[in-house]
């Protein structure tokens, strides 16, 4: 096994006039044995990132760490790692077994001992019944097992994936994860992974990067990064449907400052105060889980069903309030139909607010705030 250490690691392309920035100043520490990955959006750097850390790219400047060795300007063959593109790329005429054991035979290993471990890679990714076979004989999550079987084969130190799964359909994806977690738990390698899809990242990892522009946003476990999101960038890129911004005024009341959004005042903690500072305008993150649907009675609020889209055991609802659409997930929603008055329950303890003209966060819950209609 071995810790990855990325220092202030920078990469630009193109000439003097013409430069892309695609990494900028990156420090990350990889733990020896964890799955971490490396997610955002087309163009964030996480790509790049990798083919630095394999060799196929040298940093223009920076420093690339395996425990205390420095391989910043070795070739990927004496880096010790491996890795799986997202383009598979099996040899087509050779079997399950040879394209395993390819690595291997490159390396000049006996030709039983080569067998051997074949066969030992195909019974722990489930494929030792297709050795004899064509890779064109495979179903596509077969073929990438043969692609992570021959990474695996000569045990690397690192094992570097770059989105492995997302030429696969969605059972296939799902079902991959979860075979990719078993083979976490059976091999001594630390996985370095990278996708755009934040569902992978938040089920497989045990720390993640959240990749902008060639910078890391925030580096935490999964749990951490949904629950306290460094910025809105961050939280709005983590959770599905996409967290709900509504602008929002800070106001003076009686009892101290409020949150005046919707034409409701939410009462600031005391807790909370100090941490909005001289601040008059925010804005307020919602994820769609944590509003409610309810009948429209009473002062609360109010908002017109624009969509209703039916998941399975939830439905998503777009709902218009005023001048605002907000995205709503619920498991009651076959009570509203498309068209109708409905009325919104906000838990201020589940509310974000972040600094309109930065996007940093200023506080995730406003436990014990009371919510009042606006004076």
């Amino acid at each position: 096994m071995a810790a990855v250490r990325l220092r202030n690691l920078r990469k630009v392309f193109g000439q003097r006039g013409r430069e892309v920035v695609a990494v900028d100043d990156l420090s990350v520490e990889i733990d020896e044995h964890a799955f971490f990955t490396f997610v955002g959006p087309s163009g964030c750097g996480k790509t790049t990132t990798l083919r630095m850390i394999a060799g196929l790219d040298y940093p223009t400047s920076g420093r690339i760490l395996f425990g205390d060795r420095d391989v910043t300007g070795l070739p990927p063959q004496r880096r010790d790692l491996a890795m799986v593109f997202q383009d598979i790329a099996l040899f087509p005429y050779m079997t399950v077994h040879d394209n395993i054991g390819y690595p291997l035979k490159v390396a000049g290993v006996a030709k039983g001992q080569r067998a051997r471990r074949v066969q030992e890679a195909a019974e722990m990714l489930g494929i030792a019944d297709k050795l004899e076979m064509k890779p064109a004989q495979l179903s596509g999550g077969q073929q990438q097992r043969v692609a992570i079987g021959r990474a695996i084969i000569k045990e690397p130190k690192v094992l570097l994936l770059d989105e492995p799964l997302s030429a696969l359909d969605a059972r296939l994806r799902a079902e991959m994860r979860t075979e990719i977690l078993r083979l976490h738990r059976r091999i001594s390698a630390t996985i370095i992974y990278v996708t755009h899809d934040q569902v992978e990242a938040m089920t497989m990892s045990t720390r993640l990067a959240v990749m902008d522009a060639g910078a890391a946003l925030q580096i935490d476990p999964p749990r951490v990064i949904f629950d306290a999101p460094a910025n809105k960038t961050v939280a709005t890129f983590i959770g599905t449907p996409a967290m709900n911004i509504v602008p929002a005024g800070i106001v003076q009341s009686a009892d101290g400052p409020a949150i005046d959004v919707f034409g409701r005042r939410i009462a600031v903690p005391a807790d909370r105060v100090q941490t909005l500072g001289d601040l008059r305008q925010v804005e307020i993150g919602i994820r769609p889980q944590a509003l409610h649907l309810v009948a429209p009675e009473g002062d609360s609020l109010r908002g017109t069903v624009l969509l209703r889209e039916p998941l399975g055991l939830e439905d998503e609802f777009l709902v218009q309030i005023g001048d605002t659409t907000i995205k709503v997930v619920t498991s009651q929603g076959r009570r509203f139909a498309e068209g109708s008055a409905v009325g919104l329950e906000i838990d201020p303890a589940q509310l974000y607010l972040f600094d309109r003209a930065t996007g940093r966060t200023l506080c995730c819950g406003l436990a014990d705030g009371r919510v009042d209609d606006a004076a």
